[in-house]
């Protein structure tokens, strides 16, 4: 039986752009869009969000050695 593998969708929680805000006491999407960028995301309509990156934080400790 062949398995399908699933396309993994985004979740903010280990993007690069989601971090905490002190000043709010919440955590929220730090990418920085133009104004063209933020209307173009806010009238299209995504399954997954484009900007998404996976965060690793194990990425630069593996480079270390």
């Amino acid at each position: 039986m062949e398995q399908k593998a699933k396309k993994r969708e985004s979740s903010c929680e280990d993007c690069v752009f989601y971090d905490y805000d002190e000043e709010w006491d919440t955590y929220s999407c730090q990418m920085n869009l133009d104004e063209d960028e933020m209307v173009r995301f806010l009238t299209q309509k995504h399954q997954s969000c484009p900007y998404y990156r996976y965060y690793d934080e194990y990425k630069s400790v593996q480079k270390q050695n």
